[in-house]
């Protein structure tokens, strides 16, 4: 599973609102990764690279 999400209090206040989380099937069970980040795109550039080093495949 993979998800994005928008956290809206944490948005009021000015802090990392959006969290990305990949974890178990169908990539691997013992993956997760995650990071809380001020936008989609941070949070995107701070993930894609440690789940290129575990094998996955993701294009550019």
């Amino acid at each position: 599973m993979a998800a994005c999400k928008a956290d809206v209090e944490r948005m009021r206040v000015g802090v990392k609102s959006w969290t990305f989380v990949a974890s178990g099937a169908p990539f691997r069970e013992d993956l997760l990764v995650r990071t809380d980040a001020a936008s989609v795109e941070a949070g995107l550039d701070a993930c894609l690279p440690r789940l290129r080093e575990l094998g996955l495949v993701i294009p550019e």
